[in-house]
């Protein structure tokens, strides 16, 4: 079994956080990471969209941040080997998506393997994908909520960290569903993030354990 710790006692982690939208995820992480709750600090907030509010979050946070246009790279490889080179110039640990509307391709996985963590609004490995309070609800599931795992070629099936339960009322819409899922996104995925940079995380195939301090 292997626990991942990429401190050094001089040093904090250093965290990129990738979204495409409004970034609630990324505020949840920021604030754990001011309070102190995570050995790290925010190093890059990168989007794929150059007008992500996410992005202004986190520059009026006084956050690095960096778009890169997907239109000027020849395919996925290249913009992902792009955004490679960014993320080493700048000494990154871990990677966050947080919206992140793009699937990453094997090379930046294998690059960053187990240093890729996404947090999903459902219950892995039911519902990969999108739409997934939807489905949920349409295949009247009696609890739902959220997965945070790492990321793996194979979209929304990489080890899994941590997960959240919520119930699935009988009058829920999508929107509902959603918006109680989101409270407990907003509680793991920082919980996961202090477990990753304290070296708590322990992989063995496909299971994560939660180890002891000092294991």
């Amino acid at each position: 079994m292997r626990g991942f710790d990429f401190r050094s006692p001089a040093k904090k982690g250093k965290i990129a956080v990738f979204l495409s939208g409004r970034g609630s995820n990324f505020e949840a992480l920021r604030e754990a990471v001011d309070e102190g709750r995570i050995n790290a600090a925010i190093a890059l907030v990168f989007s794929n969209k150059a007008d992500a509010p996410g992005l202004l979050k986190a520059r009026e946070a006084g956050l690095e941040t960096l778009f890169l246009d997907p239109k000027a790279h020849a395919n996925r490889e290249e913009y992902d080997q792009a955004i490679a080179r960014e993320l080493d110039k700048r000494g990154v640990d871990l990677i966050c998506l947080a919206g992140y509307m793009k699937v990453l391709t094997p090379g930046l996985c294998e690059a960053f393997k187990h240093r890729i963590l996404n947090i999903h609004p459902a219950l892995l490995p039911a519902f990969p994908g999108l739409h997934v309070q939807q489905k949920a609800i349409d295949w009247g599931v009696r609890v739902s909520g959220c997965t945070v795992h790492f990321v793996a070629a194979e979209v929304d099936m990489g080890p899994i960290v941590l997960q959240a339960v919520v119930p699935v009322l009988q009058d829920d819409t999508e929107e509902t569903l959603a918006a109680r899922i989101l409270v407990e996104e907003h509680r793991i995925y920082p919980e996961a993030v202090r477990l990753f940079f304290d070296g708590r995380l322990g992989i063995e195939g496909r299971r994560v354990f939660i180890l002891e301090p000092g294991d």
